[in-house]
């Protein structure tokens, strides 16, 4: 099935001031070419990640399939030495393997106590630090976390939304990504904040009817791109090659809107949180009615919602 894509706009040599003040305003996914990422990029290498990587256990995914799926858990937890895993990330075929000789491996690293503490590559991989660069289109007390990232070829990750901005470094590798703007997620058939609809290129459009409707943003990142994807926007990658990526997380509102328990930037600001819960309650009240009356006052429910909360001021 062909699907008509809207392409990531590309800028080159994007400056601090230039990002800060005019195209981050605008909230929309935008590649950055050209950006200062240190010696990464080309030091990276299999071998050199093994070396300086060395034995340090890490979790990973382990999926018998491409498509992974984190709301049917289609995949396993395990752990391997750091160096095993970029080995074997990189192979086709496994000599060695948990489920399949063409298993696929995942890791998004984590902080040194998952409950306590965020991800922060300079921290869990010191070795690593001064290869890389991040992107100073930020101010430092906005940082949240930075997330190593290792796919192995043909592994997608399922679309989903983070409630942080996010710049996604493509050290090494190729990825395909495509977005869908949060002001398209009634068509995404959303389960929390993941999309129920795995394959996004051959969707069942017999059980997702109105998936056909999102718009959808592409883009395709070589090694040194930078790819910003704004907080809600839904996000779904495709490895083509084995790759290496980073990606760096910062608060786009103030501190105290997030939850301060959350050490992976995927809870909903607190205030979101706290209206969910309200309108729990709500529908629960309204089951107290008939059915043809409950229908009606959600209804009015829903206009009154779109009327006072939803913006105007977007696409």
């Amino acid at each position: 099935m062909a699907w008509q894509s809207i392409p990531v706009a590309r800028l080159e040599g994007v400056s601090q001031e230039q990002f800060t003040q005019q195209l981050y305003p605008q909230r929309k996914p935008l590649v950055l070419e050209g950006i200062d990422l240190g010696a990464c990029t080309s030091k990276w290498t299999v071998d050199y990640l093994s070396q300086v990587g060395g034995k340090k256990e890490v979790k990973i995914h382990v999926a018998a399939v491409a498509q992974m799926d984190f709301i049917s858990k289609n995949f396993v937890y395990r752990t391997l030495p750091f160096d095993k895993l970029v080995q074997r990330a990189a192979e086709e075929k496994h000599e060695e393997f948990f489920i399949s000789e063409d298993e696929k491996y995942y890791l998004r690293s984590l902080g040194e106590d998952p409950r306590k503490d965020v991800a922060d590559i300079r921290k869990q991989f010191p070795l690593l630090e001064g290869d890389i660069k991040f992107p100073k289109f930020f101010k430092e007390e906005q940082f949240f976390s930075s997330v190593f990232r290792i796919s192995s070829p043909g592994l997608q990750l399922w679309t989903h939304y983070d409630v942080m901005d996010n710049f996604l470094i493509q050290v090494t590798g190729k990825k395909r990504v495509v977005l869908f703007s949060p002001r398209d997620a009634q068509y995404l058939y959303l389960s929390g904040t993941k999309s129920e609809v795995l394959n996004i290129d051959n969707p069942d459009l017999a059980k997702y009817p109105l998936f056909c409707k999102a718009r959808r943003y592409e883009c395709s990142l070589k090694a040194g791109d930078v790819l910003f994807i704004p907080a809600l926007w839904f996000h779904n990658v495709i490895s083509e090659e084995f790759g290496v990526g980073v990606n760096v997380f910062w608060k786009h509102l103030p501190s105290e809107c997030y939850d301060k328990t959350d050490t992976y930037g995927n809870k909903d600001p607190m205030a979101a949180s706290r209206a969910a819960q309200i309108l729990d309650r709500a529908l629960k009240t309204l089951s107290e009615l008939p059915e043809e009356y409950r229908d009606f006052y959600a209804r009015r429910m829903v206009l009154h919602i779109q009327d006072k909360a939803y913006s105007k001021n977007f696409e």
